[in-house]
Protein backbone atom coordinates (compact mmCIF):
# COMPACT_ATOMS: atom_id res chain seq x y z
CA UNK A 1 0.00 0.00 0.00
CA UNK A 2 2.80 2.11 0.97
CA UNK A 3 4.61 1.66 -2.30
CA UNK A 4 1.59 2.53 -4.50
CA UNK A 5 1.02 5.67 -2.85
CA UNK A 6 4.83 6.20 -3.16
CA UNK A 7 4.41 5.53 -6.75
CA UNK A 8 1.41 8.04 -7.28
CA UNK A 9 3.82 10.94 -5.07
CA UNK A 10 6.23 10.64 -7.43
CA UNK A 11 4.47 10.52 -10.86
CA UNK A 12 2.76 13.80 -9.29
CA UNK A 13 6.07 15.61 -8.69
CA UNK A 14 7.15 13.91 -12.79
CA UNK A 15 3.81 15.64 -13.48
CA UNK A 16 4.87 18.92 -11.76
CA UNK A 17 8.44 19.02 -12.53
CA UNK A 18 7.62 18.38 -16.12
CA UNK A 19 4.82 21.28 -16.57
CA UNK A 20 7.98 23.55 -14.80
CA UNK A 21 10.71 22.63 -17.21
CA UNK A 22 8.15 23.33 -19.91
CA UNK A 23 7.09 26.94 -18.52
CA UNK A 24 10.89 27.28 -17.88
CA UNK A 25 11.39 26.52 -21.35
CA UNK A 26 9.09 28.89 -22.45
CA UNK A 27 10.64 31.89 -20.17
CA UNK A 28 13.61 30.95 -21.77
CA UNK A 29 12.82 31.59 -25.60
CA UNK A 30 10.93 34.54 -24.32
CA UNK A 31 14.25 35.88 -23.31
CA UNK A 32 16.23 34.39 -26.01
CA UNK A 33 13.76 36.89 -28.16
CA UNK A 34 13.93 39.98 -26.06
CA UNK A 35 17.22 40.03 -25.69
CA UNK A 36 17.89 39.74 -29.83
CA UNK A 37 15.54 42.37 -30.23
CA UNK A 38 17.37 44.35 -27.54
CA UNK A 39 20.13 43.80 -29.43
CA UNK A 40 18.86 45.00 -32.47
CA UNK A 41 17.73 48.04 -30.97
CA UNK A 42 21.19 49.12 -29.48
CA UNK A 43 23.31 47.84 -32.52
CA UNK A 44 23.62 51.70 -33.77
CA UNK A 45 23.88 53.21 -30.61
CA UNK A 46 27.94 53.70 -30.66
CA UNK A 47 27.83 55.37 -34.06
CA UNK A 48 24.99 57.80 -33.35
CA UNK A 49 27.16 58.13 -29.70
CA UNK A 50 29.96 59.35 -31.93
CA UNK A 51 27.86 61.59 -34.33
CA UNK A 52 26.29 63.29 -31.79
CA UNK A 53 28.83 64.07 -29.89
CA UNK A 54 30.61 66.06 -32.91
CA UNK A 55 27.51 68.01 -34.62
CA UNK A 56 24.47 70.12 -32.88
CA UNK A 57 21.67 68.74 -35.09
CA UNK A 58 19.24 70.84 -33.04
CA UNK A 59 19.42 74.21 -31.74
CA UNK A 60 16.73 76.20 -30.66
CA UNK A 61 16.71 79.70 -30.64
CA UNK A 62 15.45 82.21 -27.67
CA UNK A 63 12.18 84.58 -28.96
CA UNK A 64 14.36 87.55 -28.18
CA UNK A 65 16.68 86.82 -30.57
CA UNK A 66 13.84 86.05 -33.97
CA UNK A 67 12.02 89.36 -32.72
CA UNK A 68 15.59 91.18 -32.78
CA UNK A 69 16.04 89.38 -36.55
CA UNK A 70 12.21 90.61 -37.33
CA UNK A 71 12.68 94.15 -36.54
CA UNK A 72 16.22 94.41 -37.61
CA UNK A 73 14.78 92.60 -41.41
CA UNK A 74 12.49 95.15 -41.41
CA UNK A 75 14.15 97.96 -41.02
CA UNK A 76 16.61 97.30 -43.42
CA UNK A 77 13.93 96.14 -45.94
CA UNK A 78 11.48 99.19 -44.92
CA UNK A 79 13.16 102.09 -47.03
CA UNK A 80 13.86 99.70 -49.87
CA UNK A 81 10.05 98.93 -50.45
CA UNK A 82 9.11 103.11 -49.35
CA UNK A 83 11.64 103.66 -52.45
CA UNK A 84 10.29 101.32 -55.01
CA UNK A 85 6.79 102.19 -54.20
CA UNK A 86 7.82 106.54 -54.39
CA UNK A 87 8.89 105.65 -58.05
CA UNK A 88 5.98 104.05 -58.98
CA UNK A 89 3.70 106.01 -57.72
CA UNK A 90 6.01 109.18 -59.63
CA UNK A 91 5.81 107.42 -62.98
CA UNK A 92 2.17 106.47 -62.79
CA UNK A 93 1.33 110.08 -61.66
CA UNK A 94 3.79 111.01 -64.31
CA UNK A 95 1.70 108.59 -67.01
CA UNK A 96 -1.93 110.31 -65.66
CA UNK A 97 -0.84 113.60 -66.46
CA UNK A 98 0.61 112.74 -70.07
CA UNK A 99 -2.54 110.85 -70.78
CA UNK A 100 -4.57 113.94 -69.04
CA UNK A 101 -2.24 116.15 -71.38
CA UNK A 102 -3.24 114.24 -74.65
CA UNK A 103 -6.77 114.27 -73.90
CA UNK A 104 -7.49 117.99 -73.82
CA UNK A 105 -5.13 117.95 -76.66
CA UNK A 106 -7.44 116.20 -78.71
CA UNK A 107 -10.57 117.44 -77.24
CA UNK A 108 -9.28 121.20 -78.08
CA UNK A 109 -8.22 119.40 -81.98
CA UNK A 110 -11.78 117.71 -82.14
CA UNK A 111 -12.79 121.47 -81.12
CA UNK A 112 -10.98 123.08 -83.83
CA UNK A 113 -12.01 120.14 -86.44
CA UNK A 114 -15.79 121.42 -85.66
CA UNK A 115 -14.85 124.79 -86.66
CA UNK A 116 -12.93 123.55 -89.67
CA UNK A 117 -15.97 121.97 -90.85
CA UNK A 118 -18.27 124.77 -90.43
CA UNK A 119 -16.23 126.90 -92.06
CA UNK A 120 -16.50 124.45 -94.95
CA UNK A 121 -19.95 124.47 -94.74
CA UNK A 122 -20.21 128.15 -95.24
CA UNK A 123 -17.71 128.64 -97.58
CA UNK A 124 -19.63 126.52 -100.01
CA UNK A 125 -23.07 128.10 -99.05
CA UNK A 126 -20.89 130.77 -100.23
CA UNK A 127 -19.64 129.88 -103.34
CA UNK A 128 -23.58 128.99 -104.27
CA UNK A 129 -24.62 132.43 -103.73
CA UNK A 130 -22.03 133.35 -106.06
CA UNK A 131 -23.47 131.50 -108.67
CA UNK A 132 -26.92 132.14 -108.04
CA UNK A 133 -25.76 135.74 -108.33
CA UNK A 134 -23.94 135.31 -111.69
CA UNK A 135 -26.74 133.35 -113.57
CA UNK A 136 -29.00 136.19 -112.83
CA UNK A 137 -27.19 139.23 -113.65
CA UNK A 138 -25.93 139.52 -117.37
CA UNK A 139 -22.57 142.10 -116.68
CA UNK A 140 -21.67 140.21 -113.72
CA UNK A 141 -21.30 136.58 -115.03
CA UNK A 142 -17.39 136.81 -115.02
CA UNK A 143 -17.19 138.12 -111.47
CA UNK A 144 -19.64 135.29 -110.31
CA UNK A 145 -18.08 132.56 -111.96
CA UNK A 146 -14.39 133.89 -110.31
CA UNK A 147 -15.88 134.47 -106.62
CA UNK A 148 -17.35 130.32 -106.61
CA UNK A 149 -13.93 129.13 -107.77
CA UNK A 150 -12.49 131.26 -104.43
CA UNK A 151 -15.26 129.45 -102.67
CA UNK A 152 -14.16 126.15 -103.96
CA UNK A 153 -10.77 126.77 -103.33
CA UNK A 154 -11.54 127.39 -100.03
CA UNK A 155 -13.43 124.71 -99.00
CA UNK A 156 -11.02 122.06 -100.80
CA UNK A 157 -8.47 123.71 -98.60
CA UNK A 158 -10.75 123.58 -95.33
CA UNK A 159 -11.56 120.13 -96.48
CA UNK A 160 -8.12 118.84 -96.52
CA UNK A 161 -7.44 120.50 -93.17
CA UNK A 162 -9.88 118.87 -91.64
CA UNK A 163 -8.52 115.58 -92.92
CA UNK A 164 -4.88 116.22 -91.57
CA UNK A 165 -6.52 117.16 -88.30
CA UNK A 166 -8.78 114.00 -88.43
CA UNK A 167 -5.76 111.97 -88.96
CA UNK A 168 -4.03 113.83 -85.97
CA UNK A 169 -7.08 113.31 -83.82
CA UNK A 170 -6.68 109.62 -84.41
CA UNK A 171 -3.16 109.46 -84.16
CA UNK A 172 -3.49 110.96 -80.79
CA UNK A 173 -6.68 108.82 -79.80
CA UNK A 174 -4.74 105.67 -80.69
CA UNK A 175 -1.75 107.55 -78.40
CA UNK A 176 -3.83 107.93 -75.21
CA UNK A 177 -4.85 104.27 -75.69
CA UNK A 178 -1.36 103.01 -75.65
CA UNK A 179 -0.81 105.79 -72.61
CA UNK A 180 -3.77 104.04 -70.87
CA UNK A 181 -2.05 100.73 -71.48
CA UNK A 182 1.18 101.39 -70.77
CA UNK A 183 -0.38 102.83 -67.07
CA UNK A 184 -2.70 100.06 -66.73
CA UNK A 185 0.63 97.80 -67.53
CA UNK A 186 2.46 99.75 -65.03
CA UNK A 187 0.09 99.44 -61.98
CA UNK A 188 0.25 95.96 -62.63
CA UNK A 189 3.81 95.51 -62.45
CA UNK A 190 3.37 97.64 -58.96
CA UNK A 191 1.23 95.55 -57.82
CA UNK A 192 2.86 91.81 -58.65
CA UNK A 193 6.63 94.13 -57.15
CA UNK A 194 4.61 94.34 -54.29
CA UNK A 195 3.45 91.30 -53.40
CA UNK A 196 6.96 89.79 -54.08
CA UNK A 197 8.40 91.74 -51.72
CA UNK A 198 6.06 90.75 -49.25
CA UNK A 199 6.36 87.15 -49.88
CA UNK A 200 10.71 87.81 -50.19
CA UNK A 201 10.17 89.51 -46.59
CA UNK A 202 7.76 86.83 -44.87
CA UNK A 203 9.98 83.57 -46.65
CA UNK A 204 13.33 86.15 -44.98
CA UNK A 205 11.26 86.19 -41.20
CA UNK A 206 10.72 82.88 -41.60
CA UNK A 207 14.13 81.63 -42.33
CA UNK A 208 15.30 84.14 -39.29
Amino acid sequence: MSTQTQTQSQSQSLTSLSASVSSLRSSLSLLDSSIAILDAGIADFPRLKKILSSTRHFELTPSSTLTAAQSSLASELAPAIATLLARADGYVAKLARKKDSVVARSELLEGRLEGARGFGSGSGGGAGAGKGLGGNAGKGASGGREFGAGGRGLAGAGRQEAKAREARLKALKAKKERLGYAVERLQLQSQQRQRQLRMSVGAGLQER
